[in-house]
């Protein structure tokens, strides 16, 4: 385990264009291998380090950012310490437990900086958006008229959204900043849209009736659970990256999403009756 996190944090160090970064890594590294140096003395056994788990975790660093590929490495091998403390390594157990979370705890990411700007827009487009298109679906019960009108009010609100995260930034007076707010919320908010409104594009009007449900009804059930599946991703990189609740976050915006679209069925229906469209 030590020689393969050392290696890990080797490479990603060199990976790291931020000299804070870099250093913390290079540091942390330097304190795996004398963790192992330990180990090995005393089993007198030489291991070579896990390439499998050495590619997993720089590859979830390149594509969801080093802190959550740090604190998912740390989170699998959490129970180390104990272990440690089992066989009278105390001085390790202490660093696994201290050393490492204080230097973690030291990683700049644009990622995790802007985290705020990527959940608001992330959040507004799921709730927004699906709630317009279960709106939209009851009352034209045309996919290609409904997928016209979402990109039509997704692409309008995604832009909103940025304007309106670049002022509110701007009046923050932090270290944030406006620009980069902006674009985190704004292109968070269009992926959003596009990726629910992506079944309203796949089906046709003359798809098949499947489970009895019509080709608008089978893409709004689609839509919600690609709803579902982005609430579900986004708040396990939360829960590792910021050690938050994934049951509790999950939860709440679950059921926001249910809620909003629910009414927006009903509203969808009132509207279509009243214009008798």
């Amino acid at each position: 385990m030590e020689i393969t996190e050392a290696e890990v944090y080797k490479k990603l160090a060199k990976n790291q264009r931020n000299k804070n970064n870099k250093t913390i890594l290079e540091q942390i590294a330097e304190q795996e291998i004398n963790h192992y140096n330990i180990l090995k003395n005393i089993t007198n056994i030489d291991v070579k380090p896990s390439r499998i788990r050495v590619l997993l975790h720089v590859l979830a660093s390149l594509f969801f950012g080093l802190t959550f590929s740090l604190k998912l490495m740390e989170k699998i091998e959490q129970s180390a310490a104990k272990e440690y403390r089992q066989l009278g390594l105390n001085d390790i157990a202490k660093e696994e437990d201290e050393h490492e979370e204080k230097l973690l705890s030291l990683l700049e990411e644009d990622a995790l900086n802007y985290l705020s700007s990527i959940i608001l827009g992330l959040s507004d487009a799921l709730v927004e958006l699906t709630g317009a298109l279960a709106g939209l679906t009851f009352a034209f019960q045309e996919l290609r008229v409904v997928a016209l009108a979402g990109l039509v009010t997704g692409i309008a609100a995604s832009f909103s959204m940025a304007a309106s995260e670049f002022l509110a930034t701007k009046e923050e007076n932090s270290e944030r900043s406006p620009i980069k707010a902006a674009i985190f919320t704004g292109i968070a908010y269009m992926l959003t849209v596009m990726l629910l409104v992506t079944p309203y594009l796949l089906l046709d009007d003359t798809s098949a009736i499947m489970l009895g449900l019509e080709p608008h009804i089978q893409a709004l059930c689609i839509t919600l659970i690609i709803g579902l599946l982005i609430i579900a991703l986004f708040n396990f990189y939360v829960s590792i990256a910021q050690d938050h609740s994934f049951k509790q976050r999950f939860t709440e915006m679950t059921s926001i999403l249910i809620v909003v679209t629910g009414i927006s069925f009903a509203i969808g229906l009132i509207l279509r009756e009243w214009f008798g469209i």
